[in-house]
């Protein structure tokens, strides 16, 4: 297949490499696609960024489409690397290579950082560190007699395939893809690389000059609200190559960004996460619960852990020393004539408020209307419909100029607010619940 003779403007490359991949990858999502396109083209331009995001195809089972969406990638990057069972020494060293750094594709990444990984600490610290430029390596090199510490250079592009999710230290510096298996209705071309990568290759070279064209062109972009910290290093590439492509990529690039971050955040978490969410789920509209009524509900909750942790039920001393963490401690409180200890709702709302996404179409419980992430949970069929619409959503988010402002103070809400449809800020919800 040749590519026709057109100007590499307005959208027009990175068009086609989104025409490229989606005639062999089923992705879950646009967001989930228009992010991959991103990723490519970012790579191209490593000198110009601060930080480089990995990208990693992760699924729960395999046949999912992940190594095929490494496959697909290697013609289309610049010194594609497979890396699955790499040593971290040739690592080290296709990195720190003279010709250029690699943009390595490690597949079956599960195998480093899963429960059965051996000996891989140098390769995980070295995709840890390595998304930062100017990061590098120290390692001791016998020259003669003499043992040397030699600093090798750790930055360069990383896409990883595997299954289930990756270490924190991973997952928050990724663009994280969740594929799923093909259903019998989704249809892809087979990917033959002595076939398609010709085509992928004539793909990766426009790319290349594209680049070097429109190099001194690159600018540092406007976020959109709700894309902060974290999350802004590792979107602040993809969004300066979307505005580089102009078209309607810039727009595309943000509600990619925004729908993306916000799935993100739904994501399980840490165990402490979990107990949060599901506290918030039992209290419903409690204002007050005793210790033993919450540690019953937790136990009955099939799809969490608290029925068995390491071969024994949640107790109320697990309980309060897991709380105490957040700042939640247990109280005696009177109900009628008993004097029962347990935990209120108002004390959960901070950080039910600090650490759980908002969650929409709620009625909150007594004394804690002014915290939007306090509702119930939703199911799953509202869940499925919710995460369908998150792209519309983020459309509407990232069209608001300027971003719409919180009720009260007039800041700037962040996306997860807007998308959950309340008026006021985190702060100023807050400052409600305490005031009541």
């Amino acid at each position: 297949m040749t590519w026709p003779d057109l100007p590499d403007s307005e959208g027009a490359i990175l068009d086609d490499v989104e025409a490229f991949l989606a005639r062999f990858v089923v992705y879950p999502s646009e967001a989930a696609r228009v992010a991959h396109v991103l990723w490519i083209a970012h790579a191209w331009l490593m000198d110009e960024w601060d930080s480089t995001p990995r990208i990693a195809f992760l699924s729960p089972e395999p046949g999912s489409g992940k190594s095929r969406a490494l496959e697909v990638t290697e013609p289309l990057v610049p010194r594609p690397l497979h890396a699955v069972n790499a040593t971290p020494a040739a690592l080290f060293r296709k990195v720190s290579d003279e010709a250029g750094a690699p943009t390595i594709l490690f597949d079956e990444i599960d195998t480093v950082f899963g429960p059965k990984a051996k000996d891989n600490e140098d390769v995980r610290g070295m995709l840890n560190a390595g998304h930062r430029k100017g990061a590098t390596a120290l390692r001791c090199v016998v020259k003669g007699a003499k043992v040397e510490v030699e600093e090798l250079p750790a930055y360069c592009a990383v896409a990883l395939a595997g299954l289930d999710d990756l270490p924190d230290t991973i997952m928050t510096r990724s663009v994280v893809i969740r594929m799923r298996r093909r259903a019998p209705s989704e249809r892809v071309e087979p990917w033959r690389a002595r076939v398609n990568a010709p085509a992928g290759e004539q793909l990766g070279e426009r790319l290349r000059e594209w680049s070097n064209t429109n190099r001194p062109a690159v600018s540092w972009p406007e976020m959109p609200a709700g894309v902060e910290d974290r999350n802004a290093d590792v979107w602040e590439a993809l969004l300066a190559v979307a505005d580089l492509a102009g078209g309607d990529w810039p727009q595309r690039g943000r509600v990619a960004a925004v729908s993306l971050v916000a799935a993100s955040s739904d994501q399980g978490g840490s165990l402490g996460i979990t107990l949060l969410r599901d506290l918030r789920t039992i209290f419903g509209d409690a204002d007050r619960l005793p210790t033993e009524t919450i540690l019953n509900r937790l136990h009955q909750l099939e799809e969490s852990p608290w029925a068995d942790l390491r071969g024994k039920p949640l107790d109320a001393r697990s309980l309060a020393r897991r709380l105490s963490k957040y700042q939640v401690r247990p109280q005696v409180y009177r109900d009628g004539e008993s004097t029962p200890r347990g935990y209120f709702a108002a004390d959960l709302a901070d950080p039910w408020c600090r650490y759980l996404t908002p969650k929409s179409g709620y009625i909150p419980p007594p004394g804690m209307e002014g915290c939007a992430h306090a509702g119930p949970e939703r199911s799953e069929t509202t869940a499925t419909t919710e995460t369908a619409s998150a792209e519309v959503a983020a459309v509407a988010l990232v069209a608001d100029s300027p971003a719409p402002a919180c009720a009260e103070c007039s800041a700037p809400l962040d996306a997860a607010t807007v998308l959950s449809g309340a008026t006021t800020c985190t702060l100023c919800e807050l400052g409600q619940v305490v005031n009541r």
